[in-house]
């Protein structure tokens, strides 16, 4: 049977970012074509010899000078008029990354690269809207049974950052003593002999993720799972 096809492959990248207290979304500022000047997600169309993870790789890198550790597919899409230039499918990717390791810089198809707090969220290019609302659903249930908050946090934290983290995304309070119970219950963070600096009041102790550990006992068939009540 011949086949009459005349679609484009796409990708774009929804970017998380935690500072202060704020979940931020990664954006850029279009350069070209019908929404020039508007806000999107950093991404582009994919290669011909690339695969998509290459492709989400190449783009967000080339658009936001970010190369992010932790990236995994998140969603396709593709309604018929998702882009007016043609028929678009695009597939959406979640990113997690700590923005105090970069500098952001705008380039190829972007004429600008910022953080967004995602309370404050300017009108955005094609349906990326509906896009990002995907990411932030994904992230608030992922977080619950795995531990991908720590690709937020800083190396070493205090256990006060990652409390606020969880009802930062969650949008929930949290028992705070049967949190930490729970975490150093699960036996996955190092307790460093590192105290905060420059604070106000008395400094607190600092935590690692330790990573390799909870490989190990993923392995043994360690489940992590949080629940806030």
């Amino acid at each position: 049977m011949k086949i009459n096809q005349d679609i484009k492959v796409a990708v774009d990248a929804v970017v998380f970012g935690y500072t202060e207290n704020v979940l931020k979304i990664l954006l850029i500022k279009q350069k070209f074509g019908t929404n020039e000047d508007k806000w999107a997600l950093p991404g582009g169309f994919v290669k011909n010899k690339e695969s998509l993870d290459e492709a989400v790789s190449r783009e967000l890198k080339e658009e936001t000078g970010v190369v992010a550790n932790y990236l995994e597919q998140l969603y396709t899409f593709g309604s018929l008029n998702r882009d007016e230039r043609a028929r678009v499918i695009s597939v959406s990717y979640i990113a997690l990354i700590n923005p105090k390791n970069y500098s952001l810089k705008a380039d190829t198809d972007a004429i600008d690269a910022k953080w967004f707090a995602i309370s404050h969220i300017p009108k955005l290019a094609f349906d990326h809207k509906e896009i990002l609302k995907k990411g932030i659903e994904r992230l608030q249930a992922k977080i619950s049974y795995q531990p991908i908050g720590f690709e937020l946090l800083d190396l070493k934290f205090p256990f006060s950052d990652l409390e606020n983290l969880y009802q930062t995304i969650l949008k929930k309070k949290i028992d705070r003593r049967n949190f930490r119970k729970k975490l150093l219950s699960f036996k996955i963070l190092n307790e460093t002999n590192e105290f905060q600096k420059n604070v106000s009041g008395r400094p607190a102790k600092l935590y690692s993720f330790n990573k390799k550990k909870y490989r190990e006992l993923e392995r043994d068939g360690f489940h992590f799972e949080i629940k806030l009540v």
